[in-house]
């Protein structure tokens, strides 16, 4: 098992970024679905009762989906894994600023495979000191950090240490470029309340179950 912090500083308000993550989740989604592969929204509903964080948080908006990643996975992996077995299930719990999100593969690796990201959001600079003196560093407003623990578990004999560092490598990558890209769409979601979100929500997974079908594959690029 292997576990790791990541924080990412952006230049917006906890609130600003609320919006911003979920907007850039629908268009991240929409950018990886194509071609028979993607992102499938099983459910995105409210839900209540489920204590996070030691009880502090307790509701939210609960996600299910499915990514379809034949060929979004390296080639070591291809190679041993049948067709149909690279289905990655997400099960979130968003409870802003605090989220859970469990990412398994119940029909291949089973109780051998986790992965779970646990993100704190916060109004500060992630506690970085500015040993030059910097001013920007200073003075920057609106500031936040999403603090990021990330835990993965691939219990397979001879891959374990390979595996979960490619997929540690893996996920600072995912971060740094969905970050980049929240940040650029900031003059599409800025303007948005939570209730546009919910629509857009709605309009992508209509989106993604067309596409993933019909369209051709999309890729992000950082």
């Amino acid at each position: 098992m292997l576990t790791k912090e990541y924080r990412i500083v952006l230049p917006l308000t906890v609130e600003e970024y609320h919006i911003g993550q979920l907007f850039g989740v629908a268009e991240a989604s929409k950018n990886e679905t194509g071609g028979g592969e993607g992102v499938e929204v099983v459910k995105n509903e409210p839900y209540s009762n489920y204590p996070l964080l030691n009880g502090k948080y307790d509701k939210g908006q609960y996600t299910y989906k499915i990514y379809h990643l034949d060929s979004k996975v390296p080639a070591l992996v291809r190679m041993i894994a049948p067709k149909g077995a690279l289905e990655i299930h997400e099960e979130a719990w968003n409870a802003y600023p605090y989220c859970r999100t469990v990412l398994t593969n119940p029909d291949y690796m089973k109780e051998n495979f986790k992965l779970i990201i646990e993100t704190m959001h916060a109004p500060d600079r992630g506690t970085q000191e500015n040993a030059h003196l910097l001013s920007p560093n200073k003075t920057c407003e609106p500031v936040m950090c999403s603090y990021k623990l990330v835990t993965c578990e691939f219990k397979w004999f001879g891959l374990q240490n390979r595996i979960e560092n490619y997929i540690q490598d893996t996920e600072r990558s995912i971060f740094l470029n969905f970050h980049r890209q929240v940040f650029c769409w900031i003059d599409r979601w800025h303007h948005l309340s939570i209730a546009d979100i919910r629509e857009l929500e709605d309009r992508t997974k209509k989106d993604l179950d067309e596409q993933r079908i019909k369209g051709n594959l999309g890729e992000t690029k950082a």
